[in-house]
């Protein structure tokens, strides 16, 4: 009887399987070496902000500018504005007098019978502090504040006036200069009235009201008229004013 024998294979063939193993295996190791070595060329990842540092410590954040975008946030330069003195500049201790402080009085230089032209204006200060009158007051003889403020005779002394509690300060004026008479016609007043100026010569609030004396109901001003700065004593104020 005849019978096949089955055999495992030729040499060549086993010899052939071994030699496509080795192959597969080197190509599987190249493989893993160069992913090793990209891995190793790659660059470290960055940390992210705010992560810890190396060594351990963290890194310090950036200090606030305080700017919001509309200027500077930082002090800011005050003044005082305390310059030594009460009055508004008038180089002493004293305030400014105020004209609800003062009382006044109006008298007649000029002898009965002459035309009436030369007054003495008087103040007197009603508080017990003293106070300082700057300058010339600035008069008008008419009523109103729109009437023409009378011209200072002269350049009004510098120095400011002291006027004790309970004192009082003179300034001289004069109101008509025309000496023709007959029918001409001037205007008239009534009363003189008059702002205070401060130091630094601005006026100040409140008006002096100057009635004229007994016996004048009106007299006759013009633009001739002039008005001495404020004075300690009735001679100092009247002088010049009784040279016109």
């Amino acid at each position: 009887m005849n019978s096949k024998t089955i055999r495992s294979g030729s040499p060549r063939q086993g010899l052939r399987a071994v030699v496509l193993g080795a192959a597969v295996g080197a190509a599987l190791l190249t493989t893993t070496a160069c992913q090793g070595d990209d891995q190793a060329a790659a660059p470290p990842t960055a940390a992210p902000s705010g992560s810890t540092a190396p060594g351990g410590s963290t890194p310090d954040a950036t200090a606030p500018t305080g700017d919001s975008g509309t200027g500077s946030s930082g002090p800011k330069a005050t003044a005082t504005g305390d310059s030594g003195e009460t009055g508004g500049g008038n180089g002493t201790e004293y305030a400014d007098c105020e004209a609800a402080g003062l009382t006044t009085a109006v008298e007649l230089q000029d002898r009965r019978g002459e035309t009436p032209r030369h007054f003495l204006l008087t103040v007197t200060n009603t508080s017990k502090t003293p106070c300082v009158l700057n300058d010339a007051p600035q008069v008008r003889l008419k009523a109103g504040n729109s009437a023409p403020i009378v011209e200072p005779l002269g350049e009004p002394d510098s120095e400011p006036v002291v006027v004790e509690g309970g004192g009082k300060a003179y300034a001289g004026l004069y109101v008509f200069g025309n000496d023709e008479g007959g029918e001409a016609q001037y205007d008239q007043s009534d009363r003189f009235t008059a702002t205070l100026v401060a130091g630094e010569g601005t006026e100040l609030r409140g008006t002096l009201v100057f009635d004229l004396p007994a016996g004048l109901d009106t007299v006759s001003v013009d633009d001739a008229a002039r008005v001495n700065g404020w004075a300690g004593t009735e001679g100092l104020a009247m002088r010049p004013i009784t040279q016109l």
